[in-house]
């Protein structure tokens, strides 16, 4: 989608679609579970726990927090990341309200 047709969409729908965008790899998802089972994490151990390459990691990091999905802080060298669970709930409560609204009367 060209990013001049985003205006003829309404902004729940192109928000619902840029989440869909960054959660539709698999490799964010195992990194969204793994990151959702520690206090806090460091990068390095998401590359060890994943098994992709650090730059690799880094860029779906980065998705992750296009959207406001997780949240770093910067402990020396080091960059912990963890689950904004403000931003979970606000992206769970936007996916029910979406699938609580679809009826399923057809076909």
């Amino acid at each position: 989608m060209g990013i001049t047709k985003t205006q003829i969409f309404n902004n729940r729908q192109n928000e619902l679609a840029t989440i869909f965008k960054v959660l539709a790899n698999p490799a964010r998802i195992a990194i969204l579970q793994y990151i959702s089972g520690q206090k806090a994490c460091i990068c390095n151990d998401i590359v060890d726990e994943i098994g992709l390459a650090q730059p690799t990691i880094s860029q779906h990091l980065k998705e992750l927090k296009s959207i406001h999905l997780i949240k770093g802080a910067i402990d020396g060298k080091k960059v912990c990341y963890c689950i904004n669970l403000e931003k979970w709930k606000e992206i769970q409560d936007l996916l029910n309200s979406f699938f609580d609204k679809t009826k399923f009367n057809c076909c």
